[in-house]
């Protein structure tokens, strides 16, 4: 069987392959036609005993020595990995999988997507993708979500390795789930995966270690949750920790230091929050320091050990905790032309990505941090046409 391969110009650092896509394409949709249709055609015809009579057949590329090809291959952006799977079965089983993952980690290949959860007008949940070196393309959909959870509320949101979890959720007539889903980015799907120990819904999450920590929530029957439970990819289990200094009402979280913070919700018209902070080497939880806390009012994201704050009790202002001095300093007031509140946070490299109501997304680089009259300058993303309130965002680097 003989078989064309991309010319040498795919396998290059620099790719001329624009063209090929339309501004109006949908590359989602694409892949999911390309991976449901063109590479099983590939896999059915490319099946038989050649591979075992002729040794070239059994290589990435015919001609060149499989770690020659891989380093080759891995060096391809991101966004024409759906092609990449399309060639043959062996490209899409090693773009697919871990060595690949790895090598492109090892070597500092990686890219950041961000994924974003929202809920549309019809109270049905949804899943968005973006990729950052292509902002005009703007956010596209991710479709397959599962339908047995599209109207759960609370539900849990988290990205580990290469694959974004879906945790738990509730919802009118339905308690609290143990239900998790998982979506494989490398290979655009969704899949069902090991439950939660206790179903639980409304807890916040965050990685550490990599591991998944799921942390308090409601239970069934409406029951607060004081503990948490962590996910192992290796085993791909969950395990449960009981844990009484788990507050109830928990708000949101982050990762400082190797340490998890949790901060509850403040009553109305009050600056009272309270906060925990867990050690690892010492599985415990104690109260956060004071100082933190205080300006901790919002979704908040690290870049670089700093921790950022957007305040949205007044407009939308960019804090920054200072660790030496122990005090929040305000960056910058963000464009109100430009934010749409509520919105989420989420880090790639230098950058913060404030994506609002309708995915209307701002993206601020803390490390040429600069205001125009008190506003902040910053690169933005128009509005999609829907509506959507975004529940969280979070990255997957491949």
């Amino acid at each position: 069987m003989y078989m064309e391969f991309p010319s040498s110009d795919l396998l290059g650092i620099e790719t001329n392959m624009e063209p090929m896509y339309s501004e109006s394409e949908n590359f989602v949709e694409t892949e999911n036609t390309l991976d449901s249709d063109l590479s099983v055609e590939v896999e059915d015809n490319g099946s038989g005993d050649n591979s075992e009579l002729d040794p070239e057949a059994s290589r990435l590329i015919p001609g060149l020595p499989d770690d020659i090809a891989l380093f080759c291959l891995a060096r391809v952006p991101r966004r024409y990995h759906v092609l990449l799977k399309c060639v043959s079965r062996k490209w899409r089983d090693l773009v697919c999988g871990e060595e690949w993952y790895s090598y492109r980690k090892k070597h500092h290949l990686q890219e950041s997507w961000i994924y974003a959860l929202g809920r549309d007008k019809s109270e049905q949940l949804c899943c968005y993708v973006l990729d950052p070196t292509r902002l005009k393309r703007g956010w596209k959909p991710i479709q397959g979500l599962p339908h047995r959870c599209i109207r759960r509320k609370g539900v849990g949101f988290e990205v580990l390795g290469k694959k974004l979890f879906l945790f738990g959720g509730c919802g009118w007539i339905e308690d609290a789930t143990n239900e998790v889903y998982c979506y494989d980015a490398a290979m655009n799907k969704w899949n069902q995966v090991a439950s939660l120990v206790v179903p639980r819904c409304y807890c916040v999450s965050e990685v550490l270690d990599e591991n998944i920590y799921a942390i308090g929530g409601i239970g069934p029957n409406s029951s607060n949750l004081p503990s948490c439970e962590t996910y192992n990819g290796e085993t791909a289990s969950w395990a449960l920790h009981e844990k009484p200094n788990i507050f109830l009402d928990i708000e949101d979280s982050i990762v400082l230091d190797g340490k998890i913070y949790i901060r509850g919700s403040s009553p109305p018209l009050s600056t009272l929050v309270s906060a925990f902070v867990y050690e690892p080497s010492s599985s415990t939880w104690q109260p956060a320091a004071s100082e933190l806390v205080s300006g901790w009012h919002g979704p908040a994201v690290v870049v670089n050990g700093t921790l950022y704050v957007l305040d949205q009790s007044s407009g939308t202002r960019l804090m920054m905790w200072q660790k030496d001095i122990r005090e929040w300093v305000a960056v910058g007031r963000l464009s109100p032309l430009l934010t749409k509140p509520p919105c989420q946070l989420v880090a790639v490299g230098n950058n913060i990505f404030i994506i609002g109501k309708g995915l209307s997304t701002v993206v601020f680089n803390v490390e040429n941090a600069r205001n125009m009259d008190g506003v902040l300058v910053s690169t933005s993303i128009p509005k999609s046409i829907s509506d959507d309130d975004v529940i969280s965002c979070k990255a997957i680097t491949i």
